[in-house]
């Protein structure tokens, strides 16, 4: 019962400060970027830490491939797994500002993340799969055009189901 009450003041306090974003965004030169930074802030950091999450997975990948020498299968998982926990965290507490009230909510919340993410996985294997493998198309526009897809089925699924306000 300790534990769910000083979640509660957590939630509270953190309701009522402004973040570090908002603080730079705040600042002179950048405060005439401050209305649309306040209109699309959850879509700009989400692509921003979308765009840490990208550059951490290569970085890792390159340690655990070169570096620590393990496969690539390996290497893909772990970095998965690194990036996905990466992206959680940045998710839940800039991009969309969420706050539960019991560990039992946070462990909910953080599988739906997860689930979500498996979800797109698939997609992902199965665009792969059938535009590239089977049908032949052409690779790297194929990419293109299923990373844009993954992106934002993953906002959405974040923003409308993971985190979506009560």
């Amino acid at each position: 019962m300790e534990d769910n009450k000083e979640i509660i003041e957590m939630n509270n306090n953190e309701n009522n400060k402004p973040d570090i974003f908002d603080k730079i965004m705040s600042l002179p030169i950048l405060n005439i970027l401050e209305p649309f930074y306040k209109k699309n802030k959850s879509v700009l950091l989400y692509l921003f830490f979308g765009g840490l999450a990208f550059l951490m997975y290569f970085a890792l990948y390159y340690l655990f491939g070169t570096v620590c020498n393990l496969n690539e299968i390996i290497s893909t998982i772990l970095c998965n797994i690194i990036c996905i926990t990466f992206q959680f965290f940045t998710n839940r507490t800039y991009c969309f500002e969420s706050h539960v009230e019991t560990k039992a909510q946070f462990f909910r919340q953080m599988g739906e993340f997860f689930a979500g993410r498996a979800g797109t996985f698939l997609a992902d294997m199965l665009i792969t799969f059938v535009f590239i493998t089977w049908l032949n198309y052409n690779e790297m526009l194929i990419k293109i055009i299923d990373q844009i897809i993954i992106i934002v089925s993953n906002y959405l699924i974040s923003k409308f189901w993971v985190f979506k306000k009560k």
